[in-house]
């Protein structure tokens, strides 16, 4: 509490409010920040102490409503004003001359005005209505007529304006534009997810999608989306498209500085052709540019066709494509054993990068494409990101081509291959396949199996070509001097990990099964297996039949590890093992372990005291079991931050939703 009066304190956070305001609008739409973002942050910090002790001063356009509210329980339906409509698409210069003479045959003269260009954002296309001056609803496109109210949302996009700048703004104004994810923010948000074990996105546009479209804003909150504004649904005194983004900058929205007018479609195809090529200094993803005809009264005029305006076309950039010569077709060796041609090819320049190599998936793949060594190909980056073969210019061959059959035996091991019935894939047969082995290690160091800190699939792929190790084992017969002949390895990190690969000698017995890589055999598999019998000795030693009558361990599982502790490789593995010192703890059935016994628990979103394979073995470690999916049978769902869509899915089954602060006092 201060002793500041209420007057005081008005005063106060008005000038807060238009200080912060200043900052923010130089900061994000003018690109020019006059202050940091932590002094900026310390300015926030103070409006939101001084509106927590006098509540009655907050109003609904203060900087600090755009932090996250409560979650909703669910998106109420809103009705546009006016439909948003969409384009239809462009992808050559003949397009857009037959657009262009459709427009004429409309309209004599139709693009006398010349035209407005903007580049296509690859995001959200989202409308907002502002009832005098203040933003009131924002909603998302739907199907053109009825959207989703995401308002809570998008007020937490610094961006946007709580509250129109200037003066003399209509009753109501209607806003249209597209929120969109940055690269940068796609990339560290992937991160996070991915080390929460979460569902990674596949393009920015999706995520921002799925930003916009929580239940709760904190969620979007977290998630940096930008947002450009690019259309006024209201008649505001414009004569031009271009009179709109004038205005829309006047009234405090960010606009595509990019954006331009352009006199012809002569001038149109080299604005779109540039940003063809220069695509990948932006920020955030464009797929072409949109070409508006420029006069509003002429626009309007044009009308509609379907869903999309006569005026106005996406003109898409081309295919990310290219012709490359096949000089061979190799085969890969994956983790479970499953072999992938891959095409290699004469390097080829597509999206500002080389491609010398492109997948050809599997054997059904390449009998559909026709391919063969020697042919030329159309290549595409697939999403941008991956090489893929469309298919084979047949009318090119030479008669020197070859064709390509895949291996009866494997090309790492010389073991046999063998193709399942009903599936696509090749496999090596051979469980000790290099190859597989190599797989095999990494899951053995890897978190949720030995957790050796460091000990990554760089590492391990150095340690095997360099011929130190073959097994898992065998990481624990290395010395420090060993390492230090190796590539990225000084001093300090060669003891690093040699430490981190000797702590882990004296492994829970649970977590141990479980990083011996047993086919079948899970996390919550692993604990039954360790809670049945106690230690190694007795597992290695059970009988098929006392498997099969372990609880949640039917007749597959069971002789998948009776199996496992029959093979000659595998028995010499575990004595490898216990001659270096590796001591999995016998595992003891005590009291508490009864404490959770039949309670089911689901975790989702990131927690602060304790890793989710930390909460899961304390789950395993009480009786209780862990799912990962919601259903009925969930007993119990612990929400930390971002809790995503279980959380959603819990709240509509009704499953019980607990805070990890809930969940650690149950286990205390």
């Amino acid at each position: 509490m201060t002793d500041i009066t209420k007057s005081e304190a008005g005063k106060r956070i008005e000038k807060l409010r238009e200080l912060i305001n200043k900052y923010r609008t130089s900061r994000l739409v003018s690109d020019r920040p006059l202050i940091s973002e932590s002094a900026e942050d310390s300015l926030k910090k103070e409006l939101f102490d001084l509106e927590q002790e006098f509540p009655e001063l907050i109003t609904p356009d203060s900087p600090t409503q755009r932090i996250g509210g409560r979650p909703l329980e669910k998106f109420k339906k809103v009705r546009h004003p006016q439909p948003m409509l969409s384009f239809n698409d462009a992808f050559s210069k003949k397009d857009m001359e037959d657009w262009l003479n459709r427009l004429e045959r409309i309209s004599k003269g139709a693009a006398e005005g010349g035209f407005y260009a903007e580049l296509k954002i690859d995001g959200l296309a989202i409308e907002m209505i502002y009832k005098d001056g203040f933003l009131e609803i924002g909603s998302t496109r739907g199907d053109g007529f009825i959207g989703e109210d995401i308002t809570a949302n998008l007020k937490t996009i610094e961006v946007i304006p709580l509250r129109l700048s200037g003066k003399g703004w209509p009753k109501e104004l209607v806003v249209r534009g597209e929120v969109f994810m940055d690269k940068a923010e796609f990339e560290r948000v992937n991160r996070e997810l991915e080390k929460k074990g979460t569902k990674i996105y596949a393009n920015p546009r999706n995520l921002a999608a799925g930003s916009v479209r929580q239940l709760n804003p904190k969620i979007a909150a977290h998630r940096k989306l930008n947002f450009f504004a690019y259309s006024l649904a209201t008649d505001s005194g414009q004569e031009t498209h271009e009179d709109e983004h004038l205005i829309l900058k006047r009234l405090g929205f960010q606009i595509n500085p990019h954006n331009r007018f352009v006199k012809n479609l002569n001038e149109v195809r080299k604005f779109r052709d540039y940003w063809e090529k220069h695509r990948e200094k932006l920020s955030y993803e464009i797929d072409g540019v949109v070409v508006i005809i420029n006069n509003e009264q002429i626009f309007e005029k044009l009308g509609v066709v379907g869903k999309s305006p006569r005026g106005a076309v996406a003109y898409k950039f081309s295919a990310r494509e290219a012709t490359a010569k096949v000089k061979d077709i190799i085969v890969s060796v994956g983790r479970t054993g499953v072999l992938t041609p891959i095409a290699i090819l004469e390097p080829v320049q597509i999206s500002g990068a080389v491609i010398s190599r492109a997948t050809l998936h599997n054997e059904d793949e390449i009998k559909r494409l026709g391919i063969k060594i020697n042919d030329t190909v159309i290549v595409s980056r697939a999403g941008d990101v991956i090489p893929d073969v469309l298919r084979v210019l047949k009318e090119l061959r030479t008669g020197k081509e070859k064709e390509f059959h895949m291996p009866e035996k494997c090309p790492v091991c010389g073991g046999l291959v063998r193709r399942a019935k009903g599936e696509a894939a090749h496999r090596c047969i051979n469980k000790n396949c290099p190859a597989i082995k190599r797989e095999a290690v990494y899951h053995f160091t890897s978190k949720n199996a030995m957790d050796m800190e460091g000990v990554g699939p760089k590492i391990i792929d150095s340690l095997m070509d360099a011929g130190l190790i073959k097994s898992a084992s065998d990481l624990y017969y290395l010395k420090k001097e060993d390492l230090l002949n190796l590539p990225r390895f000084a001093e300090k990190s060669a003891e690093n990990t040699i430490k981190a690969i000797q702590e882990k000698k004296l492994p829970s017995l649970e977590k141990f099964i479980f990083a011996l890589g047993i086919r079948h055999v899970g996390g919550e598999t692993a604990f039954d297996l360790a809670k049945k019998f106690g230690s190694i000795k007795k597992l290695t030693d059970v009988s098929l039949e006392t498997l099969s009558k372990v609880p949640n361990i039917g007749e597959v599982v069971a002789q998948s590890v009776y199996d496992w502790f029959r093979n000659k490789y595998n028995q010499n593995l575990l004595d490898k093992f216990k001659k270096a010192g590796v001591k999995p703890k016998e595992f003891k059935i005590t009291k508490a372990m009864t404490k959770l016994a039949g309670k089911t628990f689901v975790f989702t979103g990131g927690f602060e005291t304790i890793t989710r394979e930390d909460a899961q073995d304390k789950v395993r470690a009480f009786g209780g079991d862990v799912s990962s999916d919601v259903s009925k049978n969930v007993d119990y769902v612990v929400a930390g931050s971002e809790p995503g869509s279980k959380y959603e899915k819990a709240e509509k089954l009704g499953v019980k939703i607990i805070t990890e602060k809930e969940f650690l006092s149950m286990i205390q």
